[in-house]
């Protein structure tokens, strides 16, 4: 009885994930073949919505939480905002230009379909992930050495923290690149009247708007400091954090926006984090251990210490990642109004 039951969920499983890879292998192709950029954008969304369903059947919620945060909301927002400032259709490509990008695919995808002939069989017993040494040391041992129940957050905040803080430094660099193409953000006052978004008009999305903003913000607060023990951490926090920062400024306008969230406190939020990950790896080795080890903060009781400095380089990711990802909106926006305020200040000839 109990290996047909078994056997029944096994067949569930595979069949959702067989419907599942199928609406990407669809979406793939519609994004490829469609030319009306805002639907290519909205099917993009769609992907990651998708995949990250894919990553929770995986028993992978860190990474679903991840890529729902990021690839559903605040990058389609991102890719809308640079949609409103250029075309929305894309321009057609001549059949011979399409022939080295269709070689460079299939090329791509025989080395890929080759290499995954080595992988090892999926969900086997024997595989090196099951029985290999690390496997101990990050789900038991951590469990002793940090006592914090979320492994992932164990291994990226601690094991690896100086991983993490490269990613951070991709996530800063990317970031001060972005708005130093796009230039410094409009001042409040040089956001012209009728060049802003407009939907505050709207009393039914105005009054919602300000009934779910407290909530998004404490979600972002919960996932901020419950990365320890379920899914979230420090740049899912950040991305929710910027995305309300980005909803008030959609609803509510640019200019009040940033009056709310100064453009001084953005520009310094984007440094300052990834300054305060650097300052508690200084602090750690000025206290006598290695970088970014936290036993030493805490030398009687190094779970304490552990936990300690796991808080704070969650808080510091957070800061720099909704810094960057709400200026990176803000600046776009700000360009939008000025050049469209420009615009409206020329003398027709």
């Amino acid at each position: 009885m109990t290996d047909a039951a078994d056997e029944t969920v096994m067949t569930t499983f595979t069949l959702i994930n067989v419907t599942l890879l199928a609406i990407l292998a669809a979406t793939a192709v519609a994004i490829a073949r469609i030319r009306a950029l805002y639907e290519a954008t909205m099917l993009a969304a769609l992907f990651s919505l998708v995949t990250a369903t894919l990553f929770v059947l995986l028993d992978a919620p860190d990474v679903a939480f991840t890529e729902a945060a990021v690839g559903v909301g605040i990058s389609t927002v991102l890719l809308l905002g640079v949609l409103a400032l250029t075309r929305s259709w894309e321009a057609v490509t001549p059949p011979r230009r399409r022939l080295p990008g269709l070689a460079a695919v299939v090329l791509a995808g025989a080395a890929l379909g080759y290499a995954s002939q080595d992988l090892p069989p999926f969900g086997d017993a024997g595989n090196p992930v099951q029985n290999h040494p690390v496997t101990n040391t990050y789900l038991y041992q951590s469990q002793q050495e940090i006592g914090i129940p979320n492994t992932v957050t164990s291994v990226l905040a601690s094991y690896r923290a100086l991983d993490t803080l490269g990613e951070l430094v991709v996530v800063f660099t990317a970031g001060v690149a972005v708005l130093s193409l796009l230039g410094p953000l409009v001042r409040p006052e040089e956001a012209r009247p009728g060049a802003d978004f407009h939907l505050a008009d709207y009393r039914v999305i105005r009054v919602i708007t300000a009934l779910l903003l407290p909530f998004i913000l404490l979600f972002a607060l919960y996932v901020l400091f419950h990365g320890e023990y379920g899914p979230g951490g420090g740049f899912q926090a950040g991305v929710i954090f910027a995305s309300g920062a980005v909803l008030y400024s959609l609803v509510f306008g640019l200019d009040r926006a940033q009056y709310v969230v100064p453009r001084r406190a953005l520009w310094s939020l984007v440094s300052l984090g990834l300054l305060a990950y650097l300052g508690l790896g200084v602090v750690t080795m000025v206290l006598g251990d290695s970088f970014l080890n936290y036993d030493v903060l805490s030398p009687s009781h190094p779970e304490t210490g552990q936990h300690l400095g796991i808080l704070l380089v969650e808080a510091s990711i957070g800061a720099t990642v909704s810094a960057v990802m709400a200026g990176i909106f803000f600046s776009f926006a700000s360009w939008g109004v000025a050049s469209r305020a420009e615009a409206s200040m020329e003398v027709p000839r």
